[in-house]
């Protein structure tokens, strides 16, 4: 899986966490929805950490996001994570669809210091 950070959403991203002390995580969250293929993708701001068994590293840079792959079938090849300023939210599209045109980054961190920088 690709995915191509815009320019916006880098700047937003670093601006909201830094550099260090989090991962990216694209998550097809479907608590709450009923059954597990209606659900909604979103970015998880986690604790920092390295791909494994269950999980990959999505091709992007300069910053690295993470997905399940169990869940990768709920998304195409190739993505791209944009930001609205105007709207203040995140876009998750492809070139055939958009997955999330209003997307917080929700910090799902599990730190007792972090407090939610979500808008």
């Amino acid at each position: 899986m690709h995915i191509e950070v815009g320019q916006a959403a880098q700047s937003e991203i670093l601006q909201r966490f830094g550099r260090e002390g989090y991962a990216l995580k694209l998550v097809y969250d479907s608590e709450g929805c009923g059954c597990a293929v209606s659900g909604v993708p979103q970015i998880w701001v986690v604790d920092p950490m390295e791909p494994s068994e269950e999980s990959s590293a999505a091709a992007c840079s300069p910053i690295s996001i993470l997905y399940e792959k169990r869940q990768e079938v709920f998304f195409e090849d190739n993505l791209r994570l944009d930001y609205n300023t105007e709207k203040k939210v995140f876009q998750l599209k492809s070139n055939q669809q958009i997955y999330n045109a209003s997307m917080t980054l929700l910090d799902k961190r599990n730190t007792t210091s972090s407090v939610s920088r979500t808008q």
